[in-house]
Order: structure tokens, then sequence, then C-alpha cells
């Protein structure tokens, strides 16, 4: 019973996870499980963020073998990476400055996105990864969440990277595998 009303403490807002039933006429968007309480295998200390790409799952370690599972995007083709690194910094609503890389692949895109400007594909909160340029981010379009679709970023849903971001403090350890 303790268990299931901390889950529910956890989840407020459980039901926007899965909002899209379609988008346009021709796209269907894949179903992802949204935010929830797993069990955790020993052998990571609490407060650690676990990323599995392969899932698309992120895992913020909780103590007891617990830990709060979130849906993700991925990395795409050569973008995928893992290691360990750490939270560097943290943002609230950033500003968006596209990678000449990415710029070079998609000519339209704006040099420059506001923090707070719907179009943001950063959203409302960012932790940055050691000295890289990727992030745990929201996004400005929650339908790509459970894909691989980024240029190395870790893309969460908006009301689940506010969520992770209230819990964790700079210096936190960030675990990324395949």
């Amino acid at each position: 019973m303790a268990v299931a009303a901390m889950l529910l403490s956890l989840l407020p807002g459980q039901a926007a996870a899965g909002l899209f039933d379609a988008f346009g006429d021709s796209y269907q968007p894949q179903r992802v499980a949204g935010r929830h309480l797993v069990a955790m295998p020993a052998g990571y200390e609490p407060g650690t963020i676990l990323v599995q790409f392969s899932q698309r799952r992120l895992y913020f370690v909780l103590p007891e073998q617990r830990a709060i599972s979130y849906p993700i995007g991925a990395p795409k083709g050569d973008a995928r990476w893992s290691g360990t690194t750490y939270v560097s910094e943290k943002r609230v609503n950033p500003g968006w400055t596209p990678t000449a890389d990415m710029r070079r692949e998609n000519p339209n895109l704006p040099a420059y996105v506001p923090g707070g400007h719907p179009r943001n594909p950063l959203g409302v909160r960012a932790m940055y990864l050691g000295q890289t340029t990727y992030r745990i981010h929201g996004t400005d379009a929650p339908w790509t969440v459970g894909q691989e679709v980024s240029h190395g970023c870790i893309r969460m849903l908006n009301q689940d990277v506010a969520d992770l971001y209230q819990r964790v403090p700079i210096g936190t350890r960030v675990v990324v595998m395949w």
C-alpha cells in the first residue's frame, strides 16, 4: 500500500505521457510507457542517473534498489554514444543554438531559439553533461520520445524532465549505455 501511494505521488499527470494519437494525417507515434517506479539491480548508487538507449529509458536510482524510470528519445545513427559523465550545469527554459552540423543538415533551422519559446527543442529544462554539447532536456516534439531522433542528447517529455531536474544536483553521476 505504501509503495502504491509513493508511486502515485511520483506520477502527477501520468495520463499525459501518451497524449498524441496522431500527428498530421500520416504520422502514427510509437506509444511509450510513462514514468513509473521500478526495481533496480544492486550496484547503482542512489542519486545516479542510468541511461539505457536501447530501452529508450532513463532511470533515476533511489534507495532500496528502486528507480524512477522515464521514457526518452535516443540518439540516431552516428550520434550514438556511451560512457560515464556528470551533470555539469542546469538551466530552466534554456536557449538553443543548433550546431554547425545541424545547420548543414537542415539550413532552415534558426540560428537561435530563445528559452521559453514554444518551438524551442530543449523544452522547459536542460541538464548539461560534462564538457560535451550533450544534454538531458525536454522537447517541443513530445511524440518523438521513444524513438531514435536526437543528435546525441537525451530527450524527455517536459513534465518528466521537470520532475528529474528538481531531484538532480550538479555533479550527479550519469552512466550512459546501449
